[in-house]
């Protein structure tokens, strides 16, 4: 038997100062561009998609160094 995993998308909400936190993933991933971290309140799976699309990452990975970045920053 065969178990497929869940694949239902982890929620992200971005808090803080998502300047700061913006600045911090470009000096970490240098390819991110300012338009790819172009952030609107409620479409923050927008934001994720451009980051999974520019790094080659799946959404979890994207989500995972999102909060790693934001505590990073506070």
């Amino acid at each position: 038997m065969e178990y497929k995993k869940n694949s239902k998308k982890e929620p992200y909400q971005v808090y803080g100062d998502w300047g700061r936190q913006s600045t911090h993933l470009q000096e970490k991933f240098p390819e991110l561009t300012d338009d790819d971290l172009e952030f609107e309140e409620g479409k923050e799976d927008e934001l994720i998609r451009r980051i999974e699309v520019r790094l080659n990452k799946n959404h979890e990975e994207v989500v995972k160094f999102l909060r790693i970045g934001h505590m990073a920053t506070v």
